[in-house]
């Protein structure tokens, strides 16, 4: 039993050092004023501002106000949705069921009706076909 002995060195158990996040955190600082450690304070430029994201957008802000051409969409011609109804009332199907025939919703059927859709080609192709009528112009 001689040959045993305790050892009685303490063990040290250390947090891991603050991240640099952690150094900026307010309690950080605030704890490192209180300990009288040196602290340093810079400005980042343009730091909390917008003002890189704002200064690009200018020139294209100023072209936009300048530009004074009203854009919209296309929307259905008078006499293609009198077309659509003209031929839909004469094949006496509603809405809902020419909508069926073509595989598309209702709300499209009554969209071009009110001159409201954005004409589409492949759509009013399966509305000639449904209603075996051309609603176009002369190709």
């Amino acid at each position: 039993m001689a040959g045993l002995s305790q050892d009685w060195e303490p063990v040290v158990i250390r947090k891991k050092a603050p991240t640099a996040a952690a150094r900026k955190d307010e309690k950080a600082v605030n704890a490192a004023r209180r300990s009288g450690a040196e602290i340093e304070t810079v400005r980042k430029a343009a730091a909390g501002s917008n003002k890189t994201a704002s200064s690009s957008t200018t020139l294209n802000t100023r072209k936009l106000d300048e530009d004074t051409e009203n854009l919209s969409h296309q929307k259905v011609p008078t006499e293609l949705k009198k077309a659509i109804m003209q031929a839909r009332q004469d094949k006496k199907l509603t809405q809902s069921q020419l909508a069926q025939l073509i595989n598309e919703k209702p709300q499209i059927i009554q969209e071009y009706e009110s001159g409201k859709a954005i004409p589409n080609q492949q759509i009013i192709s399966k509305l000639e076909r449904a209603l075996g009528a051309k609603l176009r112009g002369k190709k």
